[in-house]
């Protein structure tokens, strides 16, 4: 298994690595600045007090991988299929592809942790997408993160079987994405990071 060894927050963004602020769910990602995938693999969060895992901790599903939490610091709530998991520091917990959750900080203070998805797909390309959209595209989002429907369809339809919402048939989900991607294109809605070949 690949680590991303983080020790202390100076540590978790070396020179060369791009760190993009959430702002929204008190998140950053830390990326390393090539950003095609390795298998598995692996890049940085780290969830400021009361700071939530995307658009406001979403229940969401990854169909294609296995997504792993691996805590450096801290303490992350995981909640999967319902059921709430506290994994503190030097801990993983193991989201199997397709069980649906979402997570939250666990605690008061900052949790720094690696996620790891393995296949890989483009996971870290779909992130660092999210992250970068969030940074540098507020309007397409709501006051709490959650993006415009038309920017989600855009964006679950280009990086298709990476994420989808729980509770709502995926194969509805892609049937609908694909009519309203063009849609979403032609109001104006971008793609910060593109899908790699």
């Amino acid at each position: 298994m690949q680590t991303c060894p983080v020790d202390t927050l100076d540590t978790l963004a070396p020179d060369d690595s791009v760190v993009l602020h959430n702002t929204f769910n008190r998140e950053a990602f830390i990326f390393p600045t090539h950003l095609d995938d390795l298998d598995p693999v692996c890049f940085d969060v780290v969830l400021g007090r009361n700071g939530s895992g995307g658009a406001d901790g979403l229940e969401h599903v990854h169909p294609g991988s296995d997504e792993t939490f691996l805590v450096r610091s801290g303490c992350l709530k995981v909640v999967i299929h319902g059921e709430t998991h506290i994994v503190h520091e030097r801990e993983s917990i193991t989201i199997r592809r397709g069980a649906p959750h979402y997570f939250v900080n666990g605690h008061d203070r900052q949790t720094e942790f690696s996620v790891i998805f393995d296949p890989p797909q483009q996971q870290r390309r779909f992130f660092a997408n999210f992250a970068a959209t969030t940074e540098r595209r507020r309007q397409w989002f709501s006051t709490r993160g959650k993006p415009h429907f038309l920017l989600m369809a855009l964006v679950l339809h280009t990086y298709r079987d990476h994420l989808y919402l729980a509770g709502r048939p995926v194969r509805l989900q892609k049937a609908l994405f694909a009519v309203l991607a063009p849609v979403a294109r032609l109001l104006g809605y971008r793609l910060e990071i593109r899908p790699g070949r």
